[in-house]
């Protein structure tokens, strides 16, 4: 890759660009005289006749399509002076992309911020019972949370829904708020090189034991002291889970990758999420992307979810 860093590419790009700017000028030189046989005023043919007496004239194009071309070019030599486009030249006006992105957004946000600034000056609840605030959570939700919690916030396998009272880290306000802004990373690790293959069995019947779920029942006496001395750290010695760390309560009917024997031995033998993938990624952060403005009405609104009357 250090290939096509190197200052090569910069003088190559700018010895292209000027080339090919001299060779159209010269180009429209040249066709800009007149063909004229030697010795006559006949203007030369390409050679091309039809119907006996129809014959294509070598003529130069028009002087206002010709014109057009120099204006063309004139136009990119201007251009080249004033912006970007000849290796590492930055133009005179020092015109950037992300320059130009930096100003629209300061612009945008210079003409919300009074908005903004209201909403701050309100509490999370008092936020979530204004429509207006509703109205620009939702907007904000889908533009950024949809992806991964669905459009009607019902989350997905690997997802939590945010519309029930099931929270793995809290619903309090300021939890929530606490989420948006700096995300969360809760990580299962993987125990089935630890308990093994018959502990893991054992584990898995044991905690479908603790919400009702069907379960072989001298597997789930055997995996209780298992999940006591491996599991309760997180998830309590009553399997009822523990906010603190994002460990989901076991007792309740509420699964977020399933319930069925081998997603609950998947989990356990091999940790959630798997490998950190693309498929089950930790919850970003968005107080840089969002600002603290938008965090606000955003976590009004996920509360608000869960908390209409």
């Amino acid at each position: 890759m250090s290939d096509f860093t190197s200052g090569f590419w910069p003088i190559y790009i700018i010895g292209i660009t000027a080339l090919s700017i001299i060779a159209c000028g010269w180009l429209l030189l040249a066709q800009s005289k007149t063909k004229v046989k030697p010795g006559g005023t006949t203007t030369e043919t390409t050679g091309h006749v039809w119907d006996g007496d129809l014959a294509e004239f070598n003529n130069p194009l028009p002087k206002w399509w010709m014109n057009l071309f120099w204006i063309t070019l004139v136009f990119s030599v201007l251009y080249l002076i004033l912006y970007p486009g000849m290796g590492t030249w930055q133009g005179v006006l020092g015109w950037s992309q992300v320059g130009q992105y930096e100003k629209e957004r300061a612009e945008a946000a210079a003409k919300v911020k009074p908005l903004y600034d209201r909403f701050a000056a309100m509490s999370i609840e008092q936020v979530a019972a204004d429509a207006q605030g509703r109205a620009m959570g939702e907007r904000i939700f889908l533009n950024n949370c949809a992806q991964c919690h669905g459009s009607d916030a019902g989350g997905s396998r690997g997802f939590p829904n945010l519309r029930d009272a099931d929270w793995l880290w809290g619903g309090a306000p300021e939890t929530i708020r606490e989420s948006i802004a700096n995300g969360r990373m809760g990580v299962m690790p993987a125990l089935g090189p630890v308990i093994g293959g018959d502990g893991v069995k054992n584990v898995v019947a044991y905690v479908r034991s603790l919400s009702g779920l069907a379960h072989d029942g001298l597997r789930a006496q055997l995996g209780k002291p298992v999940f006591e001395q491996n599991c309760a750290a997180c998830h309590a010695i009553d399997g009822k889970g523990n906010q603190a760390v994002g460990a989901p309560n076991l007792t309740d009917q509420i699964w977020l990758y399933g319930s069925s024997e081998a997603t609950i031995a998947e989990g356990i033998n091999k940790g959630r999420p798997l490998n950190m993938d693309a498929d089950h990624p930790p919850m970003p952060a968005h107080k840089a992307i969002l600002g603290d403005g938008r965090v606000q009405i955003l976590a009004a609104y996920v509360w608000g979810l869960s908390n209409s009357k």
